[in-house]
């Protein structure tokens, strides 16, 4: 199977990382040449430096043979753009994209988009269902890979109070989705400062879960 990922921040980066680990072929497009540098410094040649909205870019990277096309840059409009093109210019049979904005996922889905994955939606329907946040909730298993989705929420023990998300050691393989504050949805990015009582969605691997409760909860993690 042959992966196109657009978009090297956190997401796009460690979808990568588990795919290239897993054994698919894949190639990781990211337009910032600092950033570049970076993710082909940690994966190699399995990064591409270019602008995943131009067709030249997807066409150099054999778009046509692509089973999938994961968008997950920073920006809804260029996620579509991504997938319109892939979709339709070279018949990509499964594209997904990130939506940063809940209100567009339905638009995405009307145009063409076969999934979207939106954080905020992830968190919205856990307050629907009135889910208890005092400890870890398992919100989905992936169907393969060994990877979990959970909610923790962060007590006031717990080291990471007043740090910066770049500046904390998460466990490997983790991927902080989103975090509920005061009722209020927040995007993660690697200035965001934790608090005592944010309630914590992350992707991480099943091996890792109990290691992420003890460095969030540590009181509640024993």
């Amino acid at each position: 199977m042959y992966i196109i990922v657009v978009g090297g921040g956190k997401v796009g980066f460690n979808l990568t990382k588990v795919l290239l680990r897993d054994g698919y072929e894949v190639i990781l497009v990211e337009k910032d040449k600092q950033r570049w540098t970076f993710l082909e410094r940690v994966l190699g040649e399995a990064v591409y430096w270019g602008d995943g909205c131009e067709m030249r870019v997807l066409e150099e990277l054999g778009c046509s043979r692509a089973d999938v096309v994961v968008a997950v840059t920073g920006h809804d409009e260029d996620n579509l753009t991504i997938c319109q093109m892939a979709k339709r210019k070279f018949n990509v049979p499964r594209v997904i994209a990130r939506v940063n904005m809940p209100q567009n996922e339905e638009i995405l889905k009307l145009l063409g988009v076969d999934d979207t994955i939106c954080g905020t939606r992830i968190i919205y329907d856990l307050i629907r269902q009135e889910i208890e946040t005092d400890k870890i909730h398992f919100l989905a298993t992936l169907k393969e890979g060994g990877y979990e989705i959970v909610e923790i929420v962060v007590s006031k023990d717990s080291p990471v109070v007043g740090k910066s998300v770049k500046d904390i050691s998460f466990p490997p393989n983790c991927l902080l989705i989103s975090l509920l504050r005061n009722k209020e949805i927040i995007i993660p990015s690697g200035e965001t400062v934790l608090e005592a009582g944010d309630s914590i969605i992350s992707l991480i691997s099943s091996e890792q879960v109990v290691a992420l409760r003890h460095l969030l909860a540590p009181k509640e993690g024993g």
